[in-house]
């Protein structure tokens, strides 16, 4: 699988400037960015939490991790990991386990945090395992424009930044 057919419209309907970045085969976030010789904390990786309400996508950097009291404070939701499963059935155009962070496009709320508007430039999934698309952070923040930007990450110890 390549690009996903949802994440290629949302990048052409913006015409936001992007370039494809190929990389070997990698199944986490951490080993994609070693992978790509990328630095982890340029690394965009989305996780779903779920609840009875329904889903809510968190965008962060792949050298952190999601603290699920301060995302519960700010959805004022008791939101859990989504099953594998459920990840399949939602993002029919994307490889498992990875899933761009245009979550909005597929009709979910998006929490982006704030530390990756810091980065100088963004890397992320593209839908399959072997893909990154590679933006500035300004061209990001455009694409994420209907996520809503907040702090609810914080930085895993013993990770290359």
């Amino acid at each position: 699988m390549s690009m996903s057919a949802t994440l290629q419209d949302c990048l052409r309907s913006k015409g936001l400037q992007y370039e494809i970045v190929h990389h070997p085969y990698s199944h986490s976030s951490v080993e994609t960015a070693a992978a790509a010789h990328i630095p982890g904390d340029r690394l965009a990786k989305t996780v779903l939490f779920e609840d009875e309400q329904g889903y809510v996508a968190a965008v962060l950097p792949s050298t952190y991790a999601v603290r699920l009291s301060e995302l519960w404070a700010k959805t004022g939701r008791h939101l859990l990991l989504a099953k594998e499963a459920d990840l399949r059935e939602l993002f029919k155009d994307c490889d498992a386990g990875a899933l761009p962070p245009v979550c909005t496009a597929y009709g979910m709320q998006t929490y982006l945090d704030e530390s990756l508007a810091l980065q100088p430039d963004v890397y992320f999934e593209a839908g399959d395992h072997q893909e990154l698309i590679h933006m500035g952070t300004d061209q990001f923040l455009d694409l994420m424009e209907r996520a809503e930007r907040a702090r609810f990450a914080r930085r895993m110890q013993g990770l290359p930044m």
